[in-house]
């Protein structure tokens, strides 16, 4: 009994040290097919020497564990080696004084029974995975549902078979002492105005909480990171305020005030919208659980692109990350709307 009281104790300062305030949480969990597009987009080449020296640029950052709490790691990288000080990636965040998290899913494949929907794989053998991350260093995980918005989509057994999905990952994760970053991402792609975004976004989660209910996970020791209620990409436009008060309506309306704290995902939004929309929801506070950020694309962007231009200098590229960092942390600082 102790020890599982230890461990649950351990889940739960973990999982309140990655949504301390100011700080946030840097998605570097792209896998290495995903990262290869974007540095062939940029003229980089893309191989295992490059990619470790750009997540090993990013998270050795002068100045970065004042603002970012932790790092997701993919698979590759949290089992390489860094150039500089030749120490395990695990080991080297964990010096930084950063937590270091892994990606477990395996992604997304085709739902049977459905039209093209999807359901993220990776529950096979993912016990025995996760205790090897943990004895390497691993302190959280990530698992990413992705739902389609579209004519009768997500199906409810699109958004059944992922909840179940994302809660067995979860209740797994806690019992080999990981904080779980459960992650249902209403994708941004499509036509659809806001009022269809906030109708899906509270069934989805709604589902999922009812299943992580089921499976007895812990709440205060797991992680939502959820996407932000949009208009779809080619849908009506909306405010910065309707986004934060349709967004906050749908977490308060679904989200137990017990869940250790909300991560935004950027989805895809640009770096100015996405802190833009972040900044609009602190002008709502309080709120019932910690709100921050975790950000892939909105953070790596514009350094990435400063990494091909400038020829993979460090210094320019890490200035570029740390401004955006900063911008983003200033963005969870309660405000007033009209100084948006």
């Amino acid at each position: 009994m102790a020890n599982r009281l230890t461990a649950i104790n351990e889940l739960v300062d973990n999982a309140r040290a990655l949504v301390e305030h100011p700080k946030g949480i840097l998605a570097a969990d792209e896998s290495s097919p995903t990262l290869t597009k974007r540095f062939t987009a940029l003229g980089i080449e893309s191989n295992e020497q490059s990619r470790r020296a750009w997540r090993e640029t990013l998270v050795s950052t002068p100045g970065l564990p004042a603002f970012v709490s932790g790092a997701i790691l993919y698979d590759e990288t949290f089992n390489q080696r860094t150039f500089t000080s030749d120490e395990a990636f695990p080991d080297y965040l964990a010096r930084l004084g950063l937590l270091c998290g892994i990606k477990v899913d395996t992604g997304a494949k085709p739902l049977a029974g459905t039209d093209g929907e999807l359901v993220t794989e990776g529950l096979d053998n993912l016990g025995p995975r996760l205790e090897r991350y943990y004895d390497k260093g691993a302190r959280f995980a990530k698992w990413r549902a992705v739902l389609r918005i579209d004519v009768g989509q997500p199906s409810p057994i699109c958004i059944a078979s992922n909840a179940h999905a994302l809660a067995r990952y979860a209740r797994l994760c806690q019992e080999f002492g990981l904080v779980p970053i459960v992650e249902p991402e209403v994708l941004m792609e499509g036509t659809h105005d806001l009022d269809t975004n906030i109708a899906v976004t509270r069934t989805v989660l709604t589902a999922v909480f009812e299943q992580l209910r089921s499976f007895d996970v812990t709440l205060t020791g797991m992680i939502l990171k959820p996407s932000m209620v949009t208009p779809g990409d080619a849908g009506p436009a909306a405010t910065p305020e309707e986004i934060a008060q349709a967004t906050i309506a749908c977490y308060r309306d679904t989200v137990p005030a017990s869940v250790a704290g909300i991560a935004l995902l950027s989805g895809g939004q640009s770096d100015e919208a996405a802190t833009t929309n972040l900044a609009a929801m602190h002008a709502m506070d309080p709120l019932p659980w910690p709100l921050t950020f975790s950000f892939g694309r909105a953070l790596q962007d514009t350094p990435l692109k400063v990494w091909a231009s400038s020829g993979q200098d460090r210094e320019l590229t890490q200035a570029s990350l740390m401004s955006r960092v900063v911008d983003t942390a200033a963005a969870l600082e309660p405000r007033d709307l009209v100084t948006l």
